[in-house]
């Protein structure tokens, strides 16, 4: 069974980077993996069985989204009233209080997901219409935090991002093995970048990328849905 693999890998990742330590700037280290594990697993339980066609991979966990209830790109009301998740959550190891965890109780909304997941629902209309050809992941399981900023993997000194790199490799291989994908997905350029780094010798594996969601991307707040999906037709995918 898919699912029941993609769990198994996902619990191996989170050992892994649970025992990585990062030094200054980082000041607060979250692995949703963990204490919010048991919402992660019902959601590869939920929506990882079965062949995909395409897999969409994001950067790392938003504040406000995955950090809080363990779903990438998990923007609450979506996540809840959409894809149907629901579950406890926990505390990191070492909270930030500039950015607690609260679970399903967050009243901050995850830009991001809201408009990712909100082209899936209006294109789809119901998760496992999208689900049945599609799946979507993040590529680091960890979220950084200098005080109350967030860092991405990207900025971490190069020491530090090796063999964190080297762990999300080798569990995106896992994935890909895992669900067979015809294409690649990149949600930004960093992600399609790792993509391409880590499955680039996969023979018949496609790539491609969509503009990231984020409300820090000025291309993104002028129609993102419009131009994700006009990528994604360019493509073929759609």
């Amino acid at each position: 069974m898919t699912a029941s693999a993609l769990i198994a890998a996902a619990h191996e990742l989170s050992a892994t980077v649970d025992g990585m330590r990062f030094a200054a700037p980082v000041t607060h280290v979250y692995n949703p993996l963990d204490y919010a594990g048991e919402i992660h697993d019902n959601y590869l339980r939920r929506y990882g069985e079965g062949r995909k066609r395409v897999v969409f991979i994001g950067m790392n966990p938003g504040p406000f989204g995955m950090a809080q209830i363990g779903v990438p790109f998990g923007e609450i009301g979506t996540a809840r009233d959409w894809l149907g998740l629901e579950g406890p959550v926990g505390q990191p190891a070492q909270s930030n209080p500039k950015r607690p965890v609260e679970g399903f109780a967050c009243k901050r909304s995850e830009v991001s997901g809201q408009r990712l997941w909100g082209l899936f629902r209006d294109r789809f209309g119901t998760p496992d219409a999208f689900f049945a050809d599609h799946f979507v992941a993040n590529y680091c399981p960890l979220a950084f935090f200098e005080d109350g900023r967030n860092l991405t993997p990207d900025k971490l000194p190069a020491h530090e991002q090796r063999p964190l790199l080297s762990a999300c490799d080798a569990h995106l291989r896992r994935l890909v093995d895992t669900l067979e994908p015809e294409w690649v997905i990149g949600i930004g350029v960093w992600a399609e970048q790792r993509a391409l780094g880590a499955l680039g010798d996969v023979a018949g594996l496609r790539f491609g990328r969509i503009l990231h969601p984020s409300p820090a991307s000025p291309a993104a707040n002028r129609g993102w849905s419009e131009a994700a999906s006009k990528q994604l037709i360019d493509l073929g995918i759609w």
